[in-house]
């Protein structure tokens, strides 16, 4: 994925109520009860079919540490797509999103005012709407450099503009070079 994708997918993954699997053996289980059968398993983790029957029996219990973060990320991936669905339908409705991060940002403003680029740690809370327009261009599979975007926007009116109480004219934001990315829901 993607830093902004990542970042939004492990604040969802905090809305979790169980911890999912720990053990290759669990893991590939349950991968092989969501996709109903060891080839489909097989084919999207790029091993064998007969790999995935030995793990599922516990005949190998160890992965390599390329296979365990595949085998991790896909199940992460699947787990509790209700619980998932609803902390992404509270932010878009009525929670919001909760944006922490240290970067260098800049804006294009009016000539006679100080734009220029400069690091900044912020923590802002970002209305529904950016949270919704997040999460849905996250599912569209847009790129990380859209993500960036739709933050930026938001965090122009937000955090510059303050709802329209203040720099009006302010046109774009830029963000750039971050250094520290967390979303929290």
């Amino acid at each position: 994925m993607s830093l902004f994708g990542d970042g939004l997918e492990a604040a969802v993954q905090k809305a979790f109520t169980r911890p999912a699997p720990k053990s290759a053996g669990a893991q590939m289980r349950y991968l092989v009860k969501q996709l109903k059968s060891t080839k489909a398993v097989a084919q999207m983790l790029r091993v064998s079919q007969r790999t995935v029957e030995r793990y599922v029996k516990d005949q190998i219990k160890k992965p390599r540490p390329d296979l365990a973060a595949r085998l991790e990320r896909e199940v992460k991936k699947r787990w509790q797509p209700q619980i998932r669905a609803k902390a992404k339908a509270k932010a878009a409705s009525t929670g919001g999103i909760v944006i922490d991060t240290r970067a260098r940002m800049g804006y294009t403003a009016p000539i006679g005012s100080t734009d220029q680029d400069r690091i900044r740690h912020l923590t802002v809370a970002l209305p529904p709407v950016y949270a919704a327009r997040l999460f849905e261009a996250q599912e569209a599979g847009v790129s990380d450099a859209r993500l960036q975007e739709i933050a930026a926007e938001a965090l122009k009116e937000v955090y510059f503009q303050d709802g329209g109480r203040r720099a009006g004219s302010l046109e774009e934001v830029r963000f750039t070079d971050i250094e520290h990315l967390e979303f929290d829901l």
